[in-house]
Protein backbone atom coordinates (compact mmCIF):
# COMPACT_ATOMS: atom_id res chain seq x y z
CA UNK A 1 0.00 0.00 0.00
CA UNK A 2 1.28 3.56 -1.11
CA UNK A 3 2.12 6.32 1.61
CA UNK A 4 0.10 9.27 1.45
CA UNK A 5 3.17 11.16 -0.82
CA UNK A 6 2.73 14.97 -0.89
CA UNK A 7 3.88 16.22 -4.33
CA UNK A 8 6.48 18.71 -5.05
CA UNK A 9 5.87 22.12 -4.26
CA UNK A 10 8.00 24.86 -5.47
CA UNK A 11 8.01 27.58 -3.10
CA UNK A 12 11.13 29.57 -4.53
CA UNK A 13 12.59 30.21 -1.05
CA UNK A 14 16.02 29.22 -0.29
CA UNK A 15 14.77 29.72 3.22
CA UNK A 16 12.24 26.28 2.86
CA UNK A 17 15.48 24.47 1.08
CA UNK A 18 17.71 25.19 3.84
CA UNK A 19 15.65 24.58 6.25
CA UNK A 20 14.34 21.13 5.24
CA UNK A 21 17.80 20.02 4.14
CA UNK A 22 20.30 21.14 6.85
CA UNK A 23 20.70 18.48 9.72
CA UNK A 24 23.06 17.01 12.25
CA UNK A 25 21.76 13.82 13.11
CA UNK A 26 23.90 12.73 16.33
CA UNK A 27 24.92 9.38 16.42
CA UNK A 28 23.68 8.37 12.60
CA UNK A 29 23.57 10.35 9.84
CA UNK A 30 24.95 13.75 8.69
CA UNK A 31 22.72 16.38 6.27
CA UNK A 32 24.79 18.69 6.14
CA UNK A 33 24.95 22.35 4.17
CA UNK A 34 27.79 25.06 3.73
CA UNK A 35 28.50 27.80 5.99
CA UNK A 36 26.91 30.60 3.83
CA UNK A 37 23.85 28.63 4.19
CA UNK A 38 23.81 28.17 8.02
CA UNK A 39 24.67 31.91 8.36
CA UNK A 40 21.69 32.85 6.46
CA UNK A 41 19.40 30.54 7.88
CA UNK A 42 20.18 31.42 11.07
CA UNK A 43 17.64 34.25 11.86
CA UNK A 44 14.33 32.34 10.03
CA UNK A 45 11.24 31.26 11.43
CA UNK A 46 10.17 28.28 11.54
CA UNK A 47 6.46 27.19 10.92
CA UNK A 48 5.12 24.44 13.56
CA UNK A 49 2.00 22.17 13.59
CA UNK A 50 1.07 20.44 16.56
CA UNK A 51 -0.68 16.52 15.96
CA UNK A 52 -2.38 15.60 18.95
CA UNK A 53 -3.76 18.33 21.85
CA UNK A 54 -4.36 16.67 24.70
CA UNK A 55 -2.57 17.01 28.01
CA UNK A 56 0.86 16.74 26.50
CA UNK A 57 -0.56 18.35 23.11
CA UNK A 58 -1.28 21.37 24.95
CA UNK A 59 2.14 21.51 26.55
CA UNK A 60 3.45 21.49 23.03
CA UNK A 61 1.35 24.55 21.98
CA UNK A 62 2.54 25.99 25.11
CA UNK A 63 6.53 25.83 24.63
CA UNK A 64 6.40 25.99 20.88
CA UNK A 65 4.81 29.73 21.31
CA UNK A 66 7.36 30.58 23.76
CA UNK A 67 9.61 30.58 20.70
CA UNK A 68 10.58 33.60 19.21
CA UNK A 69 11.63 32.44 16.21
CA UNK A 70 8.63 30.29 15.95
CA UNK A 71 5.02 30.81 13.94
CA UNK A 72 2.76 27.85 15.32
CA UNK A 73 0.62 27.33 11.89
CA UNK A 74 -1.57 23.99 12.58
CA UNK A 75 -3.20 22.29 16.09
CA UNK A 76 -4.60 19.39 14.98
CA UNK A 77 -7.46 16.80 16.88
CA UNK A 78 -9.80 14.49 15.89
CA UNK A 79 -11.36 15.77 19.23
CA UNK A 80 -13.51 19.00 18.89
CA UNK A 81 -13.32 20.26 22.33
CA UNK A 82 -9.47 19.45 22.59
CA UNK A 83 -8.84 20.87 19.27
CA UNK A 84 -10.81 24.14 20.45
CA UNK A 85 -9.34 24.28 23.91
CA UNK A 86 -5.58 24.62 21.86
CA UNK A 87 -6.88 26.70 19.24
CA UNK A 88 -7.61 29.08 22.42
CA UNK A 89 -4.53 28.84 23.47
CA UNK A 90 -3.07 29.70 20.21
CA UNK A 91 -5.58 32.38 18.25
CA UNK A 92 -3.30 32.33 15.27
CA UNK A 93 -2.83 28.83 14.58
CA UNK A 94 -5.64 26.77 12.03
CA UNK A 95 -7.45 24.22 13.72
CA UNK A 96 -7.39 21.22 11.68
CA UNK A 97 -9.13 17.28 12.24
CA UNK A 98 -7.04 15.76 9.72
CA UNK A 99 -3.33 15.40 9.94
CA UNK A 100 -2.95 15.25 6.26
CA UNK A 101 -3.91 18.73 5.30
CA UNK A 102 -1.35 19.61 7.63
CA UNK A 103 1.18 17.65 5.79
CA UNK A 104 -0.05 18.99 2.09
CA UNK A 105 1.16 22.42 3.46
CA UNK A 106 4.57 22.97 1.92
CA UNK A 107 5.58 25.90 4.43
CA UNK A 108 5.56 23.82 7.54
CA UNK A 109 9.04 23.18 8.63
CA UNK A 110 8.46 20.99 11.89
CA UNK A 111 5.26 18.87 12.78
CA UNK A 112 5.07 18.24 16.43
CA UNK A 113 3.51 14.53 17.73
CA UNK A 114 1.67 14.03 20.81
CA UNK A 115 -0.89 11.61 19.61
CA UNK A 116 -1.93 8.09 21.15
CA UNK A 117 1.31 6.13 21.02
CA UNK A 118 -0.39 3.75 18.00
CA UNK A 119 0.00 6.94 15.86
CA UNK A 120 3.74 7.83 16.63
CA UNK A 121 5.53 6.24 13.88
CA UNK A 122 2.81 6.46 11.68
CA UNK A 123 2.30 10.07 11.66
CA UNK A 124 5.57 10.34 12.22
CA UNK A 125 6.89 8.08 9.09
CA UNK A 126 3.70 10.62 7.57
CA UNK A 127 5.45 13.91 8.37
CA UNK A 128 9.25 12.95 7.30
CA UNK A 129 7.92 11.54 3.82
CA UNK A 130 6.54 15.00 3.57
CA UNK A 131 9.70 17.19 4.27
CA UNK A 132 9.22 17.85 7.61
CA UNK A 133 11.07 17.57 10.45
CA UNK A 134 9.91 15.90 13.34
CA UNK A 135 9.12 16.28 17.66
CA UNK A 136 7.60 13.04 18.63
CA UNK A 137 6.35 12.30 22.05
CA UNK A 138 7.86 8.91 23.69
CA UNK A 139 7.79 6.15 23.00
CA UNK A 140 8.63 7.44 19.68
CA UNK A 141 7.08 3.81 18.19
CA UNK A 142 4.53 1.18 19.33
CA UNK A 143 6.80 -1.44 18.91
CA UNK A 144 10.66 -2.31 17.84
CA UNK A 145 10.22 -3.30 14.36
CA UNK A 146 8.19 0.62 14.36
CA UNK A 147 11.41 2.46 16.09
CA UNK A 148 13.50 1.03 13.44
CA UNK A 149 11.48 1.62 10.61
CA UNK A 150 11.78 5.66 12.48
CA UNK A 151 15.47 5.50 11.75
CA UNK A 152 15.30 4.15 8.28
CA UNK A 153 13.15 7.24 7.28
CA UNK A 154 15.10 9.45 9.20
CA UNK A 155 18.04 8.51 7.31
CA UNK A 156 16.21 7.84 3.94
CA UNK A 157 15.15 11.68 3.79
CA UNK A 158 17.65 13.35 5.93
CA UNK A 159 15.03 15.02 8.07
CA UNK A 160 15.91 15.27 12.24
CA UNK A 161 13.28 13.40 14.60
CA UNK A 162 13.56 14.65 18.05
CA UNK A 163 12.13 11.89 20.90
CA UNK A 164 10.21 13.39 23.31
CA UNK A 165 12.59 12.19 26.52
CA UNK A 166 13.12 16.39 27.21
CA UNK A 167 15.58 14.96 29.95
CA UNK A 168 18.32 14.43 27.35
CA UNK A 169 18.20 18.49 27.66
CA UNK A 170 18.71 18.65 30.99
CA UNK A 171 22.11 20.46 31.91
CA UNK A 172 22.71 18.41 35.29
CA UNK A 173 22.09 15.48 33.89
CA UNK A 174 24.67 15.67 30.92
CA UNK A 175 27.23 17.52 34.16
CA UNK A 176 26.65 14.20 35.85
CA UNK A 177 26.99 11.69 33.05
CA UNK A 178 30.32 13.29 32.05
CA UNK A 179 31.68 12.45 35.55
CA UNK A 180 30.81 8.82 34.98
CA UNK A 181 32.47 8.75 31.79
CA UNK A 182 35.58 10.31 33.27
CA UNK A 183 35.77 7.45 35.98
CA UNK A 184 33.71 9.20 38.82
CA UNK A 185 32.44 5.80 40.19
CA UNK A 186 34.87 3.52 38.44
CA UNK A 187 33.62 1.45 35.32
CA UNK A 188 29.68 1.68 35.75
CA UNK A 189 28.58 -2.06 35.54
CA UNK A 190 24.73 -1.85 36.72
CA UNK A 191 21.96 0.64 36.04
CA UNK A 192 18.73 0.38 38.10
CA UNK A 193 15.73 2.61 36.96
CA UNK A 194 12.31 2.70 38.70
CA UNK A 195 9.12 4.44 37.76
CA UNK A 196 6.67 3.85 40.88
CA UNK A 197 3.33 5.55 41.38
CA UNK A 198 -0.23 5.19 41.90
CA UNK A 199 -2.31 4.81 38.39
CA UNK A 200 -5.96 4.13 39.35
CA UNK A 201 -7.81 1.34 37.83
CA UNK A 202 -9.53 1.78 34.41
CA UNK A 203 -12.49 -0.43 35.65
CA UNK A 204 -14.84 -2.55 33.49
CA UNK A 205 -17.14 -1.40 30.39
CA UNK A 206 -18.84 -2.59 27.73
CA UNK A 207 -18.61 -1.38 24.05
CA UNK A 208 -20.73 2.19 23.29
CA UNK A 209 -20.97 4.54 21.21
CA UNK A 210 -18.20 7.58 21.05
CA UNK A 211 -18.83 10.72 22.05
CA UNK A 212 -19.88 13.19 20.12
CA UNK A 213 -17.23 15.19 18.47
CA UNK A 214 -14.72 12.55 18.62
CA UNK A 215 -13.70 11.23 15.61
CA UNK A 216 -13.06 7.35 16.39
CA UNK A 217 -12.42 6.16 13.14
CA UNK A 218 -9.34 8.09 12.43
CA UNK A 219 -8.71 7.93 16.10
CA UNK A 220 -7.80 4.48 16.00
CA UNK A 221 -6.11 5.04 12.28
CA UNK A 222 -3.94 2.17 11.50
CA UNK A 223 -4.71 0.28 14.35
CA UNK A 224 -7.13 -3.11 14.61
CA UNK A 225 -10.38 -1.39 14.39
CA UNK A 226 -12.43 -2.38 17.30
CA UNK A 227 -15.56 -0.88 18.98
CA UNK A 228 -15.44 2.32 20.81
CA UNK A 229 -15.53 2.04 25.01
CA UNK A 230 -15.39 4.20 27.29
CA UNK A 231 -11.59 2.85 29.39
CA UNK A 232 -10.24 2.54 26.07
CA UNK A 233 -10.23 6.38 25.35
CA UNK A 234 -8.65 9.79 25.99
CA UNK A 235 -5.33 8.45 28.87
CA UNK A 236 -7.10 5.10 29.20
CA UNK A 237 -5.79 3.48 25.89
CA UNK A 238 -1.98 3.62 27.65
CA UNK A 239 -2.93 0.10 28.89
CA UNK A 240 -4.27 -1.45 25.89
CA UNK A 241 -1.78 -3.59 23.36
CA UNK A 242 -3.01 -1.96 20.18
CA UNK A 243 -3.04 1.82 21.44
CA UNK A 244 -0.56 1.68 24.35
CA UNK A 245 3.03 0.56 25.58
CA UNK A 246 1.90 0.21 29.04
CA UNK A 247 3.50 2.32 31.71
CA UNK A 248 6.93 1.22 30.81
CA UNK A 249 6.61 2.91 27.47
CA UNK A 250 4.61 5.75 29.06
CA UNK A 251 6.29 7.48 31.77
CA UNK A 252 9.03 4.33 32.35
CA UNK A 253 10.65 4.97 29.17
CA UNK A 254 11.98 8.73 30.66
CA UNK A 255 14.71 6.24 33.24
CA UNK A 256 14.90 3.57 30.78
CA UNK A 257 17.07 5.82 28.58
CA UNK A 258 18.21 7.81 31.27
CA UNK A 259 19.47 4.74 33.13
CA UNK A 260 20.88 3.15 29.19
CA UNK A 261 22.79 7.27 28.65
CA UNK A 262 24.48 6.70 31.73
CA UNK A 263 25.39 3.16 31.84
CA UNK A 264 26.78 3.93 28.60
CA UNK A 265 25.67 1.29 26.15
CA UNK A 266 24.46 2.50 22.50
CA UNK A 267 23.59 -0.75 20.80
CA UNK A 268 20.37 -3.66 21.80
CA UNK A 269 20.38 -5.98 24.70
CA UNK A 270 21.66 -9.67 24.33
CA UNK A 271 18.99 -10.63 27.06
CA UNK A 272 16.00 -9.96 28.03
CA UNK A 273 14.31 -10.93 31.15
CA UNK A 274 11.29 -10.00 32.86
CA UNK A 275 8.09 -11.27 35.95
CA UNK A 276 5.27 -8.99 36.09
CA UNK A 277 1.90 -9.54 35.60
CA UNK A 278 -1.58 -7.44 37.10
CA UNK A 279 -0.85 -8.23 41.06
CA UNK A 280 -3.24 -4.82 41.88
CA UNK A 281 -5.62 -3.99 39.72
CA UNK A 282 -8.86 -5.99 39.00
CA UNK A 283 -9.69 -4.30 35.48
CA UNK A 284 -9.53 -4.11 31.71
CA UNK A 285 -6.29 -3.25 31.06
CA UNK A 286 -4.37 -5.60 29.44
CA UNK A 287 -0.40 -4.67 30.59
CA UNK A 288 0.93 -4.89 34.08
CA UNK A 289 0.62 -3.11 36.89
CA UNK A 290 4.03 -4.63 38.11
CA UNK A 291 7.30 -5.29 36.47
CA UNK A 292 10.62 -6.29 37.52
CA UNK A 293 13.31 -6.44 33.96
CA UNK A 294 16.85 -6.78 33.52
CA UNK A 295 18.29 -6.29 30.27
CA UNK A 296 22.21 -7.46 29.46
CA UNK A 297 24.36 -6.03 27.38
CA UNK A 298 27.48 -8.04 26.87
CA UNK A 299 31.47 -7.80 27.19
CA UNK A 300 33.43 -7.21 24.00
CA UNK A 301 34.84 -10.44 24.08
CA UNK A 302 33.59 -14.00 25.44
CA UNK A 303 35.45 -13.53 28.70
CA UNK A 304 32.01 -11.33 30.15
CA UNK A 305 34.39 -9.18 32.07
CA UNK A 306 32.67 -5.33 31.55
CA UNK A 307 29.28 -7.24 30.86
CA UNK A 308 26.56 -4.57 32.05
CA UNK A 309 23.28 -4.85 33.48
CA UNK A 310 19.85 -2.45 33.46
CA UNK A 311 17.57 -3.34 35.84
CA UNK A 312 14.09 -1.73 35.61
CA UNK A 313 11.39 -1.63 38.55
CA UNK A 314 7.94 -0.18 37.84
CA UNK A 315 4.84 -0.56 40.13
CA UNK A 316 1.76 1.40 39.90
CA UNK A 317 0.13 0.46 42.81
CA UNK A 318 2.62 2.47 45.46
CA UNK A 319 3.14 5.72 47.10
CA UNK A 320 6.64 4.22 48.69
CA UNK A 321 10.06 4.99 46.76
CA UNK A 322 13.57 4.18 46.98
CA UNK A 323 15.46 7.55 47.89
CA UNK A 324 11.66 9.25 48.23
CA UNK A 325 11.55 9.91 44.64
CA UNK A 326 9.34 8.02 42.23
CA UNK A 327 10.92 7.89 39.31
CA UNK A 328 15.29 7.93 39.75
CA UNK A 329 18.06 6.22 38.85
CA UNK A 330 21.14 4.67 40.09
CA UNK A 331 24.42 3.73 38.89
CA UNK A 332 26.44 1.61 40.59
CA UNK A 333 30.34 1.10 39.56
CA UNK A 334 33.28 -0.81 40.52
CA UNK A 335 34.39 1.98 42.93
CA UNK A 336 31.44 3.83 43.99
CA UNK A 337 27.71 4.51 43.68
CA UNK A 338 25.52 7.52 41.65
CA UNK A 339 21.76 8.01 42.09
CA UNK A 340 20.33 10.98 40.21
CA UNK A 341 16.35 11.82 39.37
CA UNK A 342 14.81 14.14 37.62
CA UNK A 343 12.63 15.22 40.49
CA UNK A 344 16.27 17.80 41.70
CA UNK A 345 18.27 15.01 43.80
CA UNK A 346 21.60 13.82 42.95
CA UNK A 347 23.69 12.08 45.43
CA UNK A 348 27.46 10.45 44.57
CA UNK A 349 29.33 7.64 46.68
CA UNK A 350 32.80 6.78 46.48
CA UNK A 351 34.76 3.46 48.18
CA UNK A 352 32.78 1.86 51.15
CA UNK A 353 29.86 4.07 50.56
CA UNK A 354 31.39 7.15 51.06
CA UNK A 355 29.61 10.02 50.35
CA UNK A 356 31.36 12.76 47.95
CA UNK A 357 30.19 16.50 48.74
CA UNK A 358 29.43 17.56 45.23
CA UNK A 359 26.64 19.88 43.38
CA UNK A 360 25.59 20.11 40.05
CA UNK A 361 25.49 23.56 38.61
CA UNK A 362 22.63 22.36 35.99
CA UNK A 363 19.39 21.59 36.28
CA UNK A 364 18.22 18.27 36.93
CA UNK A 365 14.66 18.88 35.21
CA UNK A 366 14.06 18.29 31.82
CA UNK A 367 12.46 20.97 30.01
CA UNK A 368 10.09 20.42 26.67
CA UNK A 369 10.88 24.40 25.59
CA UNK A 370 14.91 23.60 25.88
CA UNK A 371 14.62 20.07 23.87
CA UNK A 372 12.11 22.16 21.20
CA UNK A 373 15.42 24.31 20.97
CA UNK A 374 17.42 22.02 20.11
CA UNK A 375 15.88 20.51 17.87
CA UNK A 376 15.57 24.46 16.11
CA UNK A 377 19.39 25.19 16.47
CA UNK A 378 19.94 21.24 15.18
CA UNK A 379 18.24 22.50 11.78
CA UNK A 380 20.11 25.30 11.79
CA UNK A 381 23.07 23.38 12.34
CA UNK A 382 24.10 24.75 15.26
CA UNK A 383 23.72 21.94 17.54
CA UNK A 384 24.02 18.22 17.73
CA UNK A 385 20.65 16.75 18.04
CA UNK A 386 20.16 15.65 21.91
CA UNK A 387 17.17 12.27 20.78
CA UNK A 388 17.68 11.63 17.53
CA UNK A 389 15.81 8.47 16.10
CA UNK A 390 18.76 6.04 16.68
CA UNK A 391 18.70 7.24 20.29
CA UNK A 392 14.89 7.41 20.55
CA UNK A 393 14.58 3.73 19.47
CA UNK A 394 17.06 2.08 21.65
CA UNK A 395 15.61 3.66 24.78
CA UNK A 396 11.73 2.94 23.41
CA UNK A 397 13.14 -0.62 22.62
CA UNK A 398 13.67 -1.76 26.08
CA UNK A 399 10.52 -0.22 27.27
CA UNK A 400 8.67 -3.19 24.29
CA UNK A 401 10.90 -5.68 25.44
CA UNK A 402 9.91 -5.86 29.26
CA UNK A 403 6.32 -5.53 28.24
CA UNK A 404 7.09 -8.72 25.92
CA UNK A 405 9.25 -10.61 28.53
CA UNK A 406 6.65 -9.46 30.91
CA UNK A 407 3.30 -10.93 28.85
CA UNK A 408 5.62 -14.14 28.07
CA UNK A 409 6.53 -14.74 31.47
CA UNK A 410 9.87 -15.68 30.20
CA UNK A 411 13.56 -14.44 29.56
CA UNK A 412 15.00 -14.63 25.93
CA UNK A 413 18.11 -13.91 23.67
CA UNK A 414 17.20 -10.81 21.60
CA UNK A 415 19.87 -10.42 18.25
CA UNK A 416 20.97 -6.44 18.35
CA UNK A 417 21.78 -6.70 14.55
CA UNK A 418 18.59 -8.39 13.30
CA UNK A 419 16.64 -7.07 16.27
CA UNK A 420 14.87 -10.32 16.73
CA UNK A 421 14.65 -13.54 19.32
CA UNK A 422 17.17 -16.35 17.30
CA UNK A 423 14.68 -19.44 16.74
CA UNK A 424 11.73 -17.51 19.25
CA UNK A 425 8.27 -16.97 17.06
CA UNK A 426 6.36 -16.35 19.89
CA UNK A 427 8.75 -13.36 20.92
CA UNK A 428 8.92 -12.30 17.28
CA UNK A 429 5.13 -11.96 16.60
CA UNK A 430 5.54 -9.08 19.90
CA UNK A 431 8.00 -7.29 18.49
CA UNK A 432 5.74 -6.28 15.64
CA UNK A 433 1.79 -5.57 15.57
CA UNK A 434 -0.59 -6.27 13.47
CA UNK A 435 -2.55 -3.24 11.24
CA UNK A 436 -5.78 -2.54 10.11
CA UNK A 437 -6.14 -3.52 6.44
CA UNK A 438 -6.41 -0.66 4.09
CA UNK A 439 -5.90 2.34 6.18
CA UNK A 440 -3.58 5.42 4.93
CA UNK A 441 -1.84 5.72 7.77
CA UNK A 442 -0.34 1.74 7.63
CA UNK A 443 3.09 2.04 7.36
CA UNK A 444 4.43 1.07 3.99
CA UNK A 445 7.48 -0.46 5.05
CA UNK A 446 4.61 -2.92 6.73
CA UNK A 447 2.97 -4.10 4.12
CA UNK A 448 5.94 -4.27 1.57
Amino acid sequence: MARHVIPATETGSDRRSFLKGSAVLAGSTFVGTTASARAAGANERFRVAVIGTGGQGKGHVRNWLGHSDVDLAYVCDVDDARRAEAAALAPAAKPLSDLRRVLDDPSIDVVSIATPDHWHTPAALLALDAGKHVYVEKPCSHNVREGRMLIDAQQRTGRLVQHGTQTRSSAGHQEAFAMLREGAIGDVLVARAWNIQFRPAIGKEQPSDPPAGFDYDTWVGPAPMVPFQKNRHHYSWHWWYDFGTGDAGNDGVHELDLARWGLGVDTQPARVAALGGKYAHDDDQQFPDTITAVFEYPAADASRLGTRQLIFEMRLWSTNYPENVDNGVEFIGTGGRMFISKRGKFQLFAGRNQKVDKVLAGSLGGSVSDHQRNLLEAIRGQAELRADAHTAHLSASLAHLANTAARLNRSFEFDAQSEQCPQDAEANALLARKYRTGHWGVPAEAVA
